[in-house]
C-alpha cells in the first residue's frame, strides 16, 4: 500500500455523565441560542425526561417550545412542518432531544429553515461538494441530545431524510450540521423500551462492524470500531435485562457515538439493504441491520474473515469467523430480534425493487464486495 491522502474529521464538545441534562440552558447561552426549538418525536414528547428539559430551559429564560411531529423515518413534510413552527416562533437554534429520528430531523430543520427558497433539502445530498451549495451562515446553531444509545447522529455532520414520494433514504452533509454541543446523559435512556434498547444497541453493533470491514484507510475508526463492538457485546445485554443498569447504559451512549465517528471509514450492504426496507416498511433501522447482519457477514466472508478473527482475538470470542458469527446470533435470539425479513413482513414480490433501492445507496460503496445486481439480490433472498 502507498502512502494515502485522505481527510478525517472527529466530533465535537460532548459533556458526558449522569444528570448533566440540568447544563442544557448553560450551553445554549454558550453557543449563542436564545430562543431554542426542542425538536423530539411523538413518544417522548408527553414523557418525563422532555418534560424536565423543557423546565431546565424555561428556567433560564429560554422558553419552552416544542415541535414533535416526526414520523420514525422522518421526511420532507416533517422538515417542512417544523421549520414553519421554528419561523413563526422566531428561534434562533434547535435542541434536537430523541433517538435518531429526531436528531436527524432536527437538524434538517436548522439547515434549511433560513435557506433560500429555491434551495431545495434534496440539493444538498452527501454527493461530492452538493453541501457547499448551502449558505452556511444561515445554519443555526444545533445542540444534541441522545435519549437513545444507537444512531450517533449527536456526532454527525449529517442527518437521513426520507423523501415520501419514492420512498427513499437519502443522506443530506453539511459540515455545520455538527452539534456545537452535544450532552450524553445516560440518565435520558433509563425508560427506553426494551424493544427500542435491542434495536438501537444494534445499529451500534452494525455501525462499528462495518467501518471495522471497510476497505478504505482510517486506522483511527478502525481502532474506534473494535472497542465500540466490546462494548456493544458486553453491555447491550445488559442493559436489556436491566434497565436502570446506568454503568451499561452509559457503556452503550459511548458505543453508540464510537460507531457515528467510526463510520466515516465506511458503511457496507448491511445499512445498502436496510435503508431501503425502512424506507418502504417503516420498519425499525436498528432491528432491520440486526435482522440482516448475519446474511451479510457470509457474504462478505471471503474479504473480511482475517479481519473478523482477529476481532474475535481482541473481543475473546473463540472459534474466529464462526465464533463471531455464532455470538452474533446469539445476541439477537437474547434480544428477541426477528429471524429474518418475511418476519418483519418484507414480501417477495418488492425484492426487485428493494435491490435497485440498495444499489443506489451511498452504504453500498464501502462494502468490502463489490455490490452488483445479481448478487445484492440473491443476499435479500437470504435474508428471508
Amino acid at each position: 500500500m502507498t502512502a494515502p491522502t485522505v481527510n478525517w474529521s472527529y466530533p465535537t464538545a460532548i459533556k458526558f455523565g449522569p444528570g448533566r441534562i440540568k447544563e442544557l440552558a448553560d450551553h445554549c447561552t454558550a453557543v449563542g441560542i436564545k430562543k431554542p426549538l426542542l425538536v423530539t418525536d411523538k413518544a417522548l414528547a408527553g414523557l418525563p425526561i422532555t418534560a424536565g428539559a423543557l423546565d431546565v430551559l424555561e428556567a433560564a429564560g429560554l422558553g419552552r417550545a416544542l415541535f414533535s411531529e416526526v414520523d420514525p423515518n422522518p421526511n420532507e413534510k416533517n422538515m417542512t412542518d417544523g421549520i414553519a413552527v421554528y419561523k413563526a416562533g422566531g428561534h434562533d437554534g434547535v435542541i434536537c432531544f430523541g433517538g435518531g429520528s429526531a436528531l436527524d430531523l432536527g437538524k434538517m430543520i436548522a439547515l434549511m429553515a433560513r435557506q433560500a427558497a429555491s434551495l431545495s433539502v434534496w440539493d444538498l445530498e452527501d454527493i461530492g461538494d452538493w453541501w457547499t451549495r448551502a449558505d452556511a451562515a444561515k445554519i443555526a446553531p444545533i445542540i444534541a441530545v441522545p435519549t437513545t444509545a444507537g444512531t450517533g447522529s449527536e456526532v454527525g455532520r449529517a442527518g437521513v431524510l426520507t423523501n415520501s414520494d419514492t420512498h427513499k433514504k437519502k443522506i443530506i452533509f453539511h459540515p455545520k450540521l455538527m452539534p456545537a454541543v452535544t450532552i450524553c446523559d445516560p440518565e435520558l435512556t433509563v425508560g427506553m423500551p426494551a424493544f427500542i434498547t435491542a434495536g438501537t444497541g444494534m445499529d451500534a453493533l452494525a455501525h462499528c462492524l462495518e467501518a471495522y470491514c471497510s476497505p478504505f484507510y482510517h486506522p483511527m475508526s478502525q481502532g474506534i470500531a473494535l472497542e465500540g463492538m466490546r462494548l456493544v457485546f458486553e453491555n447491550l445485554p445488559k442493559a436489556y435485562a436491566n434497565p436502570t443498569d446506568l454503568e451499561a447504559r452509559a457503556n452503550m451512549m459511548s458505543a453508540a457515538a464510537m460507531g457515528a465517528v467510526a463510520f466515516q471509514k465506511g458503511l457496507g450492504a448491511i445499512h445498502s439493504l436496510s435503508h431501503p426496507v425502512g424506507a418502504v416498511y417503516g420498519t425499525h433501522h436498528g432491528t432491520t441491520n440486526a435482522v440482516v447482519m448475519p446474511m451479510v457477514l457470509d457474504y462478505n466472508r471471503a474479504a473480511i474473515e482475517t479481519r473478523i478473527k482477529a476481532a474475535a482475538a481482541y473481543l475473546g470470542i473463540e472459534g474466529g469467523f464462526d465464533g463471531f458469527r455464532a455470538r452474533v446470533m446469539t445476541l439477537r435470539s437474547e434480544l428477541g430480534i426477528p429471524e429474518n425479513l418475511s418476519a418483519m413482513g418484507v414480501k417477495p414480490e418488492d425484492l426487485d425493487m428493494l435491490t435497485e433501492m440498495a444499489l443506489e445507496d451511498p452504504s453500498c460503496g464501502g462494502n468490502p464486495i463489490e455490490m452488483t445486481r445479481e448478487n445484492t439480490r440473491a443476499l435479500y433472498d437470504s435474508c428471508m
